[in-house]
């Protein structure tokens, strides 16, 4: 039987964070969550809730009593910026006792992260999560007023993983031996190309949905008007008109590490199909 270990999980109302959260809690382990509005957190009753800011690593210490592992993201503040508190970070959680630290890779260059991996006193593991499934929820509004998805690229290859295999493997690398010093590029089980996912989410809904392929210059006035800054539509640009191909590539580290095959698309589709109704949509209004 796994002994019940007690992890504190940063950025836990987050995509992946809330993963890791009921990850941990199915493995029966306890959970103490970080964040900078504990009654706004929304996270099940029996996770510790307590209030704290990566931007102030020293109003960490309680937060850190009694904890064997730590999930770290790698920004912070109001406005999401790069940490630069990460060698703090990871002395107050060696002062603490923690043994393991997992980090969410940002998808850029990382102080804290880079703290991270220069630290020999704990053993820590990097989660680099390809596309997540979840970020189809931005189409959600266009197919529950119009039945239409409107992107660019739509050819463009994705091996998007689902934000429950991401926790799944967070939550593995907390609390087992073995993955001290790793880097876990984390995917899906299948390459999709926009119209694979649109087919997915229209079988899911039943309901059909029409994909209209914008040019460059839609696009972008597309993501202006939604209030993307400009380094934003660069990155998207580049992302989707260029896809590197580590986000393009299936690996198979989701099975490795928690003993079970990736999760499809088609399922999250499914788990998520009321987002893409109106009936959905007016229920979580």
């Amino acid at each position: 039987m796994t002994q019940t270990q007690k992890i504190l999980v940063t950025g836990a109302t987050g995509t992946v964070g809330r993963q890791v959260v009921a990850e941990l809690l199915a493995r029966g382990h306890a959970v103490r969550a970080l964040t900078r509005d504990p009654a706004k957190a929304g996270l099940p009753a029996e996770v510790e809730v307590v209030r704290g800011d990566l931007t102030e690593p020293d109003g960490l210490v309680p937060a850190l009593e009694g904890v064997t592992g730590l999930h770290l993201i790698t920004f912070g503040g109001p406005y999401f910026a790069p940490l630069e508190t990460g060698p703090r970070i990871l002395e107050a959680a060696r002062a603490a006792g923690v043994r393991r630290v997992t980090v969410l890779h940002g998808g850029g260059p990382s102080l804290l992260e880079d703290a991270v991996r220069a630290d020999d006193g704990v053993d820590w593991t990097v989660v680099m999560p390809v596309e997540f499934m979840a970020n189809a929820l931005e189409w959600a509004e266009g197919i529950v007023a119009s039945d239409e998805v409107r992107e660019p690229f739509v050819s463009r290859l994705s091996a998007m993983v689902h934000e429950g295999d991401i926790g799944a493997v967070a939550a593995v690398a907390l609390t087992e031996e073995g993955h001290g010093g790793q880097e876990y590029v984390i995917t899906g089980p299948e390459v999709l190309t926009v119209s694979d996912k649109v087919a997915a989410i229209a079988a899911a809904r039943g309901r059909a949905v029409s994909l209209v392929e914008l040019t460059e210059e839609e696009a972008v006035a597309q993501w202006r008007a939604a209030g993307h800054p400009e380094d934003v539509i660069g990155f998207l640009l580049e992302a989707y008109g260029n896809t590197p191909e580590v986000g393009r590539t299936v690996v198979d580290t989701v099975e490795k590490i928690t003993g079970r095959p990736a999760r499809t698309f088609a399922q999250w589709a499914e788990e998520h199909a009321s987002a893409f109704t109106a009936e959905g949509a007016a229920g979580t209004a």
